[in-house]
């Protein structure tokens, strides 16, 4: 009995890691407008690591409770079904994504001048590499993070094989291993017609970061939803994101002295180097191990980025079809105090729109759901990643 897990933990959906996600993804849509003032002011200012990090491994704790849990209540043809439907939704929304961007900046064209960087010049002029898009041999800047979450989430199958059958440390050796050679050889890395460095994101190397989530999703579901709070830990993760806070902020931008500890070169984000790894997990781990921070979530602010985190799929690709015009438009017209107002005003009125809309299809899908024999039990969240 003492090792059962607390009987209502499934049943709770925990709105840090919501209210951390729809964080993470109003960053990311921020950091992809350079013009935009607002990315002055982002977690890639004060830390190694940036959204990115925060979006995977809460994608891999997203995912052990969307479908990790799911293993052992229904049969693994359903659940494999499940992880296979939401993984050609995410190629859907990859090309819709691809097809939008491309088209608009031609179009563009016409009217405004627009850097070549806005586009890849293989892309540019013609659409031979139509399928090398398709096959996701060819990932434009911006849009490459979907295709990184679509390998992750087609290897969570034989990751839950794992973890049945050979245990969590040896999982998680077997992955650090995987990682640790990435590093030592950035070169191993899936092929990319558009870059000859490969995939922006190392699938070789971010899976770490996935399969960390993971588990920790499976270490808190054993504590009440929460990772377990050791003040030692807590305090070396506060003083190594104070170190990084410190190394990695703009100083000169800022027109300051600059006070870094180390000179050191920006750590790698196709590799995930050592440096944005730790960074990444010591907010996570200072997050979810506190109750402070669920009582944060719990206020009205908290609750408005949970809502974003919620639905973290049409958000992300609302903001980066947002991201695309924006930089248009800023391009074009100039990057003045008008502007700034105009484009992150409505920038940020979209993806409320989209994200309440989402919430209205959301809660009608559960109120109907018992008028079809799958009734929901009350407080039981209908799970996404």
């Amino acid at each position: 009995m003492g090792n059962s897990p607390l009987p209502q933990a499934p049943h709770r959906r925990d709105h840090r890691i919501d209210a951390l996600r729809g964080m993470a993804l109003l960053m990311m849509c921020i950091d992809h407008i350079p013009q935009d003032v607002l990315n002055r002011f982002t977690m890639r200012n004060i830390g190694f690591a940036d959204a990115a990090e925060v979006f995977v491994l809460l994608a891999g704790y997203a995912s052990w409770l969307a479908y990790g849990r799911a293993f052992g209540k229904k049969p693994a043809g359903t659940v494999l079904g499940r992880i296979g439907r939401r993984c050609w939704q995410l190629y859907v929304y990859q090309m819709v994504m691809v097809v939008v961007c491309i088209a608009t900046i031609r179009i563009w064209r016409h009217f405004w001048p627009v850097p070549v960087d806005f586009l890849e010049p293989e892309l540019a002029h013609g659409l031979d590499a139509a399928w090398r898009v398709l096959s996701l041999q060819a990932l434009p800047g911006n849009l490459n993070i979907l295709p990184l979450y679509i390998v992750l989430l087609l290897g969570f199958g034989p990751l839950f094989v794992l973890l049945r059958g050979v245990g969590t440390p040896v999982v998680l050796g077997l992955s650090a291993t995987v990682w640790l050679v990435v590093n030592f050889d950035p070169r191993l890395n899936f092929p990319n017609w558009l870059d000859p460095d490969g995939w922006y994101f190392d699938p070789l190397a971010w899976q770490f970061l996935f399969v960390l989530g993971v588990c920790a999703a499976r270490v808190a579901g054993q504590h009440g939803g929460s990772l377990p709070r050791v003040p030692g830990l807590a305090w070396v993760c506060g003083g190594y994101l104070a170190f990084s806070a410190v190394q990695s902020f703009p100083w000169t931008d800022w027109g300051l002295a600059d006070l870094r500890l180390l000179a050191m070169a920006v750590p790698d984000k196709m590799i995930l180097s050592p440096w944005r790894l730790l960074d990444v997990l010591a907010l996570f781990y200072l997050v979810q191990s506190s109750g402070r921070a669920t009582a944060l979530a719990a206020t009205r602010g908290g609750q408005l980025m949970a809502l974003f985190g919620r639905h973290s799929l049409e958000i992300f690709t609302a903001g980066t079809l947002i991201d695309l015009y924006a930089r248009l438009a800023l391009t074009s017209f100039g990057t003045g105090w008008t502007m700034q107002v105009v484009v992150n005003v409505v920038g940020f009125v979209v993806l409320l729109g989209v994200a309440r809309n989402r919430e209205r299809a959301r809660q009608a899908a559960r109120q109907s759901r018992p008028a079809h024999g799958g009734a929901v039990p009350p407080g039981v969240p209908l799970c996404r990643n």
